[in-house]
Parts: C-alpha cells; sequence; structure tokens
C-alpha cells in the first residue's frame, strides 16, 4: 500500500526530532574545549590554586630574646654533717641540759655526767705535784750549798754531783706530775658532753640517772644524734649528657637551684657544691649535690624535694611555641603569616624549654606563626587568625 507523505506530516517530524536532537545535547558531558573554557573562566588568582575560603588558625609570636637552659628533676636533703653523740667514759648521767629535737650550737652543753672521780683524781695528782716541787726547792738549796763548800775546799766534788742529780730528778718528777694533770683535765672534759657543730639533736636515748658506757654499740648507746641543718645539702641524678652544662654552672654566676618541698610552697635558692666524680653505668645518670643556706629550716633532712636548676640563661635566641612546628619529609617546618596568607619557612630546631621550641635557623624573631590549624594548611593558602597576634598576622 502507498502512503503519500503530505508536507504537515515532514515539518512534524522535523520538530520532533530538533527536540530530541535538544535533550540529548543537554544530558551529554560538554566537550573538552568547552570544559578548558570553564576551567579558564573558575581559576584563582594564587598559584594556579583553587579559590577556596581562608583557613581559619590560631596564630603565635616568634620571639627573640634571652631565654634560661632549665632542667628538673626530684632530690634528697641531706645534711652536711651528721653526728652521734656517745660518751667516752662509763659514768652515770648527771643532767641533761638541752631538749629533745632542739637547736644547737657548737659548744652548747648537752650532757653532764657524774665526774666526782676524776675530780678527785685530779686533786691527788695536784699533790703530788706539791711535794715533788718542794723536794726540788730542797735538791736546789744542796746544790747551792755543796758548790760554795768545793768552792771553799772544804766539800767533795761527790757531794755536789749527787745534789744535782736529786734537782734534775725533782724536776723531772714535776714534769710528769704536771703532764699526769693534764692528762685528767682532758678525762675530766669527757664528763661535759658538748656540741661538736651547729644543728638540731634527736630524742635523747637515755636519761638523767642512768648508766651509760664507752663500748656500748648498741642503739642506747648513743645519747642522740645531731643533724646539721643550716647549711643543707639537696642531693638528686640528671642525665649524664648535662655533664659538661653541670660543669660549666659550678663556675657561673647566672646559674642557680631552686627546691621546693613536697607539699609545700616555699622555696630556697641554692648553687652547686659538689658534682660526683663518677657516673652510674647503670643509670646514666650523676649525681649532683646542692648547697642552700636554708636559715628558715624550710629543708628537713630526708626530705624529697622538687629541684628546679636553671644552668645558664642565652641572652639572644628565637623561639617559638611548640605546637608551631610541624615535621615533613624535607625537615621541620613552621607557617608564617604574612600579609593574610600561610609561608612555609624551613627551621632548624635547638633545645625545648618550657612550652617553647628554640630556633637555630629559618627565622628571625618577631614573625608571626600558626599553632593551631596548621593540617589544613598548603604554601600560600589564605587564613583568618585567631589568638593573641591575630590583627598582626592579618596586616
Amino acid at each position: 500500500m502507498n502512503f503519500v507523505k503530505s508536507p504537515r506530516l515532514i515539518l512534524a517530524g522535523a520538530a520532533g526530532l530538533g527536540a530530541v536532537a535538544l535533550i540529548t545535547s543537554a544530558l551529554l558531558p560538554p566537550s573538552s574545549a568547552s570544559m578548558s573554557a570553564h576551567a579558564q573562566q573558575s581559576s584563582g588568582p594564587t598559584n594556579g590554586a583553587p579559590n577556596r575560603p581562608p583557613v581559619n588558625v590560631r596564630v603565635g609570636k616568634a620571639e627573640r630574646g634571652a631565654m634560661p637552659y632549665l632542667t628538673e628533676a626530684v632530690g634528697t636533703v641531706q645534711p652536711i654533717a651528721s653526728v652521734a653523740i656517745r660518751s667516752r667514759i662509763d659514768a652515770q648521767i648527771d643532767s641533761i641540759l638541752v631538749a629533745d629535737g632542739a637547736p644547737v650550737k657548737a659548744g652548747d652543753v648537752l650532757v653532764k655526767l657524774d665526774a666526782r672521780q676524776v675530780e678527785a683524781q685530779i686533786k691527788q695528782a695536784q699533790a703530788t705535784l706539791a711535794k715533788d716541787r718542794a723536794t726540788l726547792e730542797q735538791a736546789e738549796r744542796d746544790v747551792i750549798r755543796y758548790n760554795e763548800l768545793l768552792s771553799r775546799q772544804t766539800g767533795t766534788q761527790v757531794a755536789f754531783d749527787n745534789a744535782k742529780t736529786a734537782a734534775a730528778s725533782a724536776r723531772a718528777a714535776i714534769m710528769g706530775d704536771e703532764a699526769q694533770i693534764e692528762n685528767l683535765n682532758v678525762q675530766l672534759s669527757w664528763y661535759t658532753i658538748k656540741a661538736p657543730i651547729s644543728g638540731r639533736v634527736s630524742t635523747f636515748t637515755q636519761k638523767a640517772g642512768n648508766i651509760i658506757r664507752s663500748g656500748d654499740s648498741t642503739a642506747t648507746g648513743t645519747l642522740t644524734t645531731i643533724v646539721q641543718t643550716t647549711p643543707i645539702y639537696v642531693s638528686f641524678s640528671v642525665p649524664q649528657r648535662l655533664l659538661s652544662d653541670l660543669r660549666d654552672a659550678a663556675t657561673r654566676s647566672d646559674s642557680e637551684i631552686v627546691a621546693t618541698p613536697q607539699g609545700s610552697t616555699k622555696s630556697v635558692t641554692g648553687k652547686i657544691a659538689v658534682i660526683d666524680n663518677a657516673i652510674d653505668p647503670s643509670t646514666g645518670t650523676i649525681t649532683v649535690r646542692a648547697v642552700f643556706d636554708n636559715p628558715d629550716e624550710v629543708l628537713w633532712s630526708g626530705q624529697l624535694c622538687s629541684v628546679r636548676m636553671q644552668l645558664r640563661v642565652d641572652s639572644d635566641v628565637v623561639s617559638v611555641p611548640r605546637e608551631a612546628v610541624q615535621s615533613g619529609q624535607n625537615g621541620n617546618y613552621v607557617y608564617v603569616v604574612e600579609d593574610g596568607t600561610a609561608r612555609v619557612k624551613p627551621i632548624e630546631l635547638g633545645r625545648y624549654q618550657e612550652g617553647r621550641q628554640i630556633v637555630l635557623k629559618g627565622i628571625t624573631g618577631g614573625e608571626t606563626v600558626v599553632v593551631d590549624g596548621a593540617l589544613a594548611l598548603t604554601n600560600g593558602a589564605r587564613v583568618e587568625t585567631r589568638g593573641a597576634d591575630a590583627k598582626k598576622g592579618n596586616s
């Protein structure tokens, strides 16, 4: 069967095809040429990076100035001197003149023992000395008399020589008597026990009326113990890598050590007194003793305390907050904010001190650095700053 196409149907068909073509072109992806043109129109002004909103970051300051070199440790308070008081003779305690735990000074009388026996021996020795002195006077008179007789040829040489011998014997006896008295006086001093050093006494183990013996090695044989409290040591250990700095600090005027007893808010300041002559190979540490005047007895023997040691003060260093330091494949770096843009600055680090990192190379101080939000940054990214230096970072 033959159909005749009318012009009206042909036009309608063409219109339908055109509509399908328009719909199809809308669904198909754009050509590469049109994509290139679109990319050129939408590209940003900074190094070809996408035009994205600024990153919100917190900033800090790179500071230049003096910074102390500090280290911390836990120390133990130790007395410079500790003396156990014992008796050198067997005797009865007559009286105790200081209270338990009382402060004493060197030379103060602590205990008196019954010394009547040695006092009587001294009197006996003094009497013997007086007798020998009288004997010497008689012998010297005989020497003079026999010398006169010999000069008139009425005496004998033998009698004169015997008189001189008797006088010499009397002098020797007197010397022996004087030495005996001196020995007894030394023994008498043992009956009065004095403090050999200044400090504090412990509790007395014996009371008045008890017998104390010189050879008693038990706890009761020690009357008391004096511990020196002013000045006093604090002993602590530090890593051996600080040895050279410690030796330098011992002679520097800007070094100091601050000790704070645990449980106390009071601190005292001292200086390095002794550096041990050997490093402990089992721990890799070296023992240091610092001396403190301790006039108020803030430090107490055997007490634990926190030690803060200033080895020196570096007068001109650059430092940044520790959070500002980032690590990458090429080393350490920081983001420096300049005119609202974050710039990468490679740096070389020194030591870390109380939340700040010393920078040896890379920045000179005064820069505004990113301390929070660096993970979202790239070199050249725009930033909005917040923090103490936010206005300076955006200027």
